[in-house]
């Protein structure tokens, strides 16, 4: 017998999966989940009291042949956008010149 693997989220990914039935007009076109630490989520944008999370998304296929949308939370920030830029870990004074 095979054994299943226990399904473990990735830190800020999840998927969404067709789906395979619709009941009805409202019913989803595509269902699924990400997993999401909110306390290391930063610059988050809030229009009209909601946080707005930004995704990115990539189309996958899985071993059993089946589409899917693997998406990700988009924690990139332009140095442009007027964010202090990342510090290295070198300091100024570290520079020997």
């Amino acid at each position: 017998m095979t054994e299943q693997k226990q399904f473990k989220p990735y830190p800020d990914g999840g998927s969404l999966r067709s789906s395979a039935v619709k009941k009805g007009a409202k019913s989803p076109d595509y269902w699924g989940s990400i997993a999401v630490n909110l306390k290391d989520m930063t610059k988050i944008e809030v229009i009209d009291g909601l946080h707005v999370i930004k995704l990115s998304g990539w189309k996958k296929v899985d071993n059993s042949g089946k589409t899917y949308l693997s998406i990700a939370v988009d924690r990139f920030v332009p140095e442009s956008s007027g964010s202090a830029p990342r510090q290295s870990a070198a300091q100024d004074d570290d520079v020997p010149f």
